[in-house]
């Protein structure tokens, strides 16, 4: 069964990125649509797969994190307005691929991605 999961990881201070605020939505031309709302937990990650079974399919997806009310939430004095504030990924799923897992590593001023397994 195909999944897509995330995780957060803080290089500013070597850490999982916990209570990072995810959302995932679908996009459709210039439509998005929500499809989930979660934190991270303390290891960085999600309880759950963001999309499985039946909602895992072929498409567009973009993932917005948030970036700058992790790094204020734990006592950093960002610039008004942040240089990354939030995070967005936008990116495509073949849903005959088994499993996407897209994790970010974040500083208040640099972030990286890539398809990881």
């Amino acid at each position: 069964m195909g999944r897509l999961t995330t995780h957060v990881l803080d290089a500013a201070h070597g850490c999982p990125g916990s209570a990072v605020q995810v959302e995932l939505y679908r996009v459709e031309g210039e439509h998005l649509t929500l499809l989930s709302r979660v934190a991270t937990n303390q290891d960085g990650r999600c309880d759950e797969p963001l999309l499985q079974g039946e909602t895992y399919r072929s498409g567009v997806y973009q993932l917005q994190f948030a970036a700058g009310d992790y790094y204020r939430a734990r006592g950093l004095s960002l610039p008004e307005p942040a240089f990354l504030d939030l995070v967005v990924l936008r990116f495509g799923i073949d849903a005959t691929q088994e499993h996407y897992h897209v994790p970010l590593l974040i500083s208040p001023y640099s972030y990286s991605t890539y398809r990881g397994s």
